[in-house]
């Protein structure tokens, strides 16, 4: 330490902390692949009718159209660290970048099933090696005085892709076709091979990493990973437990769990680094990003859900409410850099949980007469909220560990946000089942046969269908059907309201975690560790 001391001052300071334009090139990369990879979580969201009808798929199969590609992005997205250090950064995102075009025109001329599912998987894959690389890049290329402003492109990716999906799926599949739902990332990738080109050095491969690879943890974390998202996704379609798939699948992932806690103990160098999880600053972040993680994609989920069952509204429509939340990423855009330098990222993250939660207690007083503007305030909060959240968790989560460790800690943490998506989506599908159905029970149960209310509505409704039709009896089914619908609609809205609830108490549950993160303190020179 005295040593490295004493030479700072004969090191070139300006240079040191300033990065090339071949750096910002390469971050650029980086940054364009992760939206790409992010944007193809969602984007077949609002066209898979489209989709399902081309290709003869019912309804239940069309969600292995997002499954496939969840599954296999978050089991690439912890080995991408290994997988770089095998073949090399640019040799890695180069082999990504052409595969993830084959997936892709692949999904595009897909006329079967079988056909989609496999060209899905194929583009998790690629795309979920894009994800933890381009934090990777921006760790290991920028100065600590410039990773601020590499942090906040990375963070506005991770929130602003998940947003642009349904939108630009949905228009795409409205207006040209839903191929091009995937047919977009041809110029996208071709943009991203030559700024890979250009910014990133050439290297060679490493086989004795590949050899010598911790193939228990690999193995295990194939297995369990892709798993438990199909537990997590078809769980409560399948009525979890009920089904054998679900209880194989169950096995497999703590079989496959058992085999990642061995390779902790017998792994040279485990795929997996959960020994980076004995520092509790980073494990701190780990929770956090989980839970945030949970809120985000439970949003994204439940609003639109909300927005088309309830108000009526189709998938562009729905989606330009959710875009609200967008506008105070591109407001706050110019001034994070500065703001993530210099306040403490403690007070940042707890601001960041205090207004998402916030945010979802506004939603918890809807009815069934709810629309679009009624979320315009809860969604500009919510947007101000997840910047404040995850952008210091992007820097906190790098800060923690060394540089050396930058790759491993970035799986973890992109897997971790992920994961908790899936955990909150498969949480709130069974709220949303079961509670809809206790409230259902609850309302019917006080609306009996002697209630006043209910016989003059149902006389008044009967006697209306009665003078369309001048059928009696089916004037009264007509008006009882009114009725169940209207029950329905009145369970459904209860149901949202205590999910938005949930989320706020779980988000508010982290505020003392926060306390653990870690600011990185100043400029220091990195010069050493490129």
């Amino acid at each position: 330490m005295a040593e490295a001391t004493s030479t700072a001052p004969a090191a070139p300071a300006p240079e040191a902390e300033r990065a090339s334009a071949a750096d910002w090139l390469a971050v650029a990369a980086g940054s364009l692949g992760a939206l790409m990879a992010t944007l193809d979580i969602s984007i077949t969201n609002s066209a898979l009718p489209q989709i399902q009808g081309e290709i003869g798929a019912t309804g239940t199969e069309g969600t292995w159209i997002s499954t496939g590609y969840l599954m296999s992005e978050i089991v690439m997205i912890p080995l991408a660290a290994w997988l770089t250090r095998v073949f090399g950064l640019r040799n890695f995102l180069l082999a990504n970048a052409t595969l993830f075009i084959l997936f892709s025109m692949m999904c595009g001329w897909s006329h079967s099933l079988p056909m989609m599912i496999a060209g899905r998987i194929g583009q998790g894959f690629a795309g979920g090696a894009m994800i933890p690389t381009a934090q990777t890049i921006i760790r290991t290329r920028l100065p600590r005085s410039q990773m601020p402003v590499g942090m906040t492109m990375f963070g506005l990716i991770v929130l602003l892709g998940p947003l642009l999906g349904p939108v630009l799926g949905g228009w795409l599949a409205e207006n040209i076709s839903w191929s091009w739902c995937f047919f977009i990332n041809l110029p996208v990738c071709i943009a991203l091979i030559t700024l890979l080109i250009v910014g990133l050095p050439s290297d060679r491969p490493n086989w004795s990493t590949f050899l010598k690879a911790d193939w228990i943890g690999i193995v295990g974390l194939t297995i369990g990973l892709s798993s438990l998202t199909v537990v997590l996704e078809e769980g409560q379609r399948e009525r979890w437990f009920e089904s054998s798939m679900i209880v194989t699948l169950s096995c497999v992932t703590l079989a496959g769990f058992l085999l990642i806690a061995i390779s902790q103990f017998v792994a040279k160098k485990p795929i997996m680094r959960l020994s980076l999880l004995q520092n509790p600053r980073y494990a701190s972040v780990i929770i956090i990003v989980f839970a945030v993680g949970a809120g985000l994609y439970g949003v994204s989920y439940l609003l639109p859900q909300f927005l088309g069952i309830v108000s009526g509204y189709n998938a562009q429509q729905s989606g330009a409410i959710m875009l609200i939340s967008g506008v105070p990423a591109f407001l706050i855009m110019p001034f994070l850099p500065r703001i993530l330098g210099k306040l403490d990222f403690r007070v940042l993250v707890i601001a960041g949980l205090v207004l998402f939660a916030w945010s979802c207690m506004l939603d918890i007083d809807l009815t069934a007469q709810s629309v679009g503007h009624d979320f315009f305030w809860s969604q500009l909060i919510r947007g101000c909220a997840q910047i404040l959240a995850l952008m210091p968790l992007n820097q906190a989560s790098m800060a923690a560990v060394s540089r050396e460790d930058s790759g491993d800690a970035a799986g973890l943490y992109n897997m971790a946000r992920n994961l908790g998506g899936s955990v909150g989506l498969a949480i709130i599908g069974t709220v949303i089942d079961r509670r809809t159905t206790f409230h259902t029970a609850m309302i019917r149960e006080s609306l009996t046969a002697n209630s006043v209310i209910g016989q003059d509505r149902v006389a008044s409704s009967a006697a209306s269908w009665f003078a369309q039709t001048g059928d009696m009896a089916y004037a009264k089914m007509r008006a009882i059907g009114q009725i169940a619908a209207q029950i329905h609609m009145q369970a459904t809205v209860i149901t949202y309201s205590e999910t938005f609830y949930l989320l706020g108490l779980a988000l508010l549950a982290c505020i003392p975690l926060a306390l653990l993160l870690k600011t990185p303190s100043g400029p220091v020179s990195s010069s050493a560790g490129h």
